[in-house]
């Protein structure tokens, strides 16, 4: 397997508890790569740009960087990523979070196979020289009824990644046993695990259990990461509670419910 650069070696905290972020310290000349979107702050000396790819194998040429961003706009994530160097003589920081409450996990590629497969929403930043790619299940089955955990992303290289799971993180260790979940609370998981979309129950469960008629089938020897409340059951129910939306009025904040707004 041909090997991208060697990652630089960054190092960060996580701040705050329920509603995360992670600060990441760059020594002169360090960069760190994140999705479009995700930096909250950054200190002088930090300067940032919009790429087409990781950087992680900077010989590649032009038409290696299409091909790898075409794979990620199948996707439908953004071909350009963006790239934050520290270009000062003194160590600087820049924080990076997502944009819904959750927990971010930092994760060693070099000590998890040089590698974490994760749902293609979680990533968020990663030292330069990881190798951020689309995974692709060779499965008919997962690609027709995968739903939100057909598209994975591979994170490949030797320095730290960060993640984010929405709610609470969840850790399994797997030796050789089964894990069934929802295809949206996957977060992330080991190369020695092996990964299926499956039927789960009956239609009737289906219509009126309210739980998914297919279920991510996580098999082998290895680390599964899951989050309690993916962003898109989270979205769904706020949906369904806006009034502005046509949803259900919860007359929260008042007794007088719908005829106090008709008042103001």
């Amino acid at each position: 397997m041909k090997m991208s650069m060697k990652s630089h070696e960054v190092d960060y905290e996580i701040i705050g508890s329920s509603m995360q972020l992670v600060e990441v310290e760059l020594d002169p000349n360090e960069s760190v790569i994140a999705e479009a979107g995700a930096m909250t702050y950054l200190e002088e000396d930090i300067m940032f740009e919009a790429r087409m790819g990781d950087g992680s194998e900077p010989e590649s040429g032009f038409f290696g960087k299409l091909l790898g961003a075409g794979k990620r706009a199948i996707s439908g994530e953004g071909i350009f990523m963006t790239h934050f160097t520290n270009q000062g003589q003194q160590k600087r920081k820049v924080a990076f979070a997502a944009p819904f409450p959750g927990t971010i996990l930092a994760i060693d590629l070099a000590q998890h196979q040089g590698e974490l497969i994760c749902q293609k929403d979680s990533f968020l930043a990663a030292a330069l020289g990881t190798q951020v790619s689309m995974k692709f299940n060779k499965r008919l089955g997962t690609g027709f009824f995968g739903g939100e955990g057909f598209i994975l992303q591979s994170l490949k290289g030797d320095g730290m990644a960060f993640v984010h799971a929405g709610g609470t993180l969840i850790k399994k260790e797997l030796h050789g046993e089964t894990l069934r979940v929802d295809t949206g609370c996957l977060v992330g998981f080991t190369p020695g695990i092996d990964y299926d979309i499956q039927r789960a129950g009956s239609l009737k469960s289906m219509v009126f259990g309210g739980e998914g008629l297919f279920l991510a089938t996580l098999k082998g020897h290895g680390t599964v990461w899951l989050q309690s409340l993916p962003f898109s059951r989270m979205a769904d129910r706020i949906i369904a509670h806006a009034p502005s939306s046509g949803g259900k009025d919860q007359g929260e904040g008042s007794v007088l419910g719908g005829i106090g707004r008709m008042i103001n």
